[in-house]
């Protein structure tokens, strides 16, 4: 048993590839691993045997160049609870029965929180259970919470998408003479990471969001509508960036009114429309042009506009966690230690995944501005480097080209 098994999971992010190709240039460059498979769809690949091999659909530099440029899983995702084995060992039983009919001694599963919980207990399973298998994690989430990484990639290049983004909005709303307002709804349930991001659309001098809101922070409805009226009382047009899971002061979501209550496979309740409820409320209590903005998807797989900062480290964090892996660590996830802001120094490390499974990394409250509609110059010193970088992405007939493994 000397092959490999690598797997994506959870949401698309424009850097999950390059964390794959990170394994894919460890792989080339070791005498350790005979075969690369990858599984198709997460976990369920490896449960129902659904492998490809990698040697044969990467076969040279410029389709791996491709690949670290090119969005979202290229191995295609899931999002599959892994219960704990005490509980349900069938799903275990059928993985190590794939890992020992394709040979397979290291296993890598990229993705975020929840994927996380599944190398902590399928490592887990396999100690009390004496497989010599090896597992580890490879971070990746646009929310940027993984607990013990300084950020995730994923995070950087949907950072520097917001602020490109906020930046043609001010462009956008600034041409006319008249008292309008503006709200866009950024991604983020529990942790305002890419709210925070907004802010960096004034690193160049322009203004950026009038006001930010993250859900770390209890929402006052009073108070915000104090907050729009008093910077519509010194300019016309305002932008306003809220968190997607921004609570009240009794843990409702704002977006309550407007979301349906179903829930995913996770338990994880569907929130959206946070921004359209705070358009009505503006359009209320003030009256003023408003209007709504909700950045979903596009935020997550925008290469177009990716950090190349993001993409580099996304590469060498997979190239961490394979080194890791066949140096025989397990149960553990490849992290980034920042040494500096300025000038901007990291490392990679390894962390052990019980500490980072479950865990949720949340915006400091001290660098949330004391009334609670901005962020501090810390929060923006943590941001600049990452968005820092232009990406080398070729294009055919027009737009960017990708690569697809099937």
């Amino acid at each position: 048993m000397n092959n490999l098994l690598v797997a994506q999971s959870g949401g698309p992010t424009a850097a999950i590839n390059a964390t794959l190709v990170g394994v894919l240039h460890g792989v080339r460059a070791s005498t350790k691993v005979d075969k690369v498979y990858g599984a198709k769809n997460g976990i369920e690949g490896a449960i129902n045997d659904n492998l490809i091999d990698l040697n044969d659909l990467i076969k040279d530099t410029q389709a791996m160049d491709t690949l670290t440029y090119t969005p979202s899983s290229a191995l295609g995702s899931c999002r599959y609870k892994m219960k704990d084995f005490h509980v349900d060992e069938g799903p275990y039983k059928k993985i190590i029965d794939t890992f020992i009919k394709h040979e397979i001694k290291y296993f890598i599963y990229i993705g975020g929180n929840d994927s996380m919980d599944t190398v902590d207990k399928l490592s887990e399973y396999c100690r009390i259970n004496n497989h010599d298998i090896y597992i580890m994690g490879g971070p990746k989430t646009v929310d940027n919470d993984l607990n013990l990484t300084d950020h995730c990639p994923g995070f950087g290049s949907a950072a520097k998408y917001i602020a490109t983004t906020i930046s043609e909005l001010e462009r956008d709303i600034n041409v006319y003479d008249i008292p309008s307002v503006t709200i866009v709804e950024i991604m983020g349930r529990n942790a305002g990471w890419l709210t925070a991001a907004s802010a960096l659309a004034r690193v160049n001098g322009g203004s950026g969001p009038d006001l930010i809101y993250l859900c770390e922070k209890a929402f006052d409805y009073d108070k915000f509508i104090e907050d729009i009226k008093g910077k519509l009382a010194v300019k016309s047009g305002l932008i306003v960036a809220v968190s997607e899971g921004i609570k009240d002061g009794t843990g409702a979501y704002v977006s309550d009114s407007m979301s349906s209550g179903a829930v995913d496979n996770f338990g994880h309740k569907y929130i959206a429309g946070s921004a359209r409820a705070l358009e009505q409320l503006v359009r209320e209590k003030i009256g003023c042009k408003v209007r709504a903005v909700e950045l979903n998807l596009m935020q997550r797989a925008a290469a177009h506009i990716a950090s190349e900062t993001d993409i580099t480290e996304s590469v060498m964090l997979g190239l961490k966690a394979f080194n890791c892996v066949v140096n025989k660590e397990t149960g553990k996830m490849a992290a980034i230690k920042r040494i500096s802001d300025d000038p901007y120094q990291v490392e990679f490390i390894s962390v052990p995944v019980s500490e980072v499974a479950n865990h949720e990394k949340i915006v400091p409250l001290n660098w949330i501005t004391p009334d609670g509609n901005d962020v501090t110059e810390e929060m923006m010193a943590y941001l600049r480097p990452l968005i820092i970088g232009e990406t080398n992405i070729k294009y055919e007939n027009g737009i960017p080209k990708q690569h697809k493994l099937y």
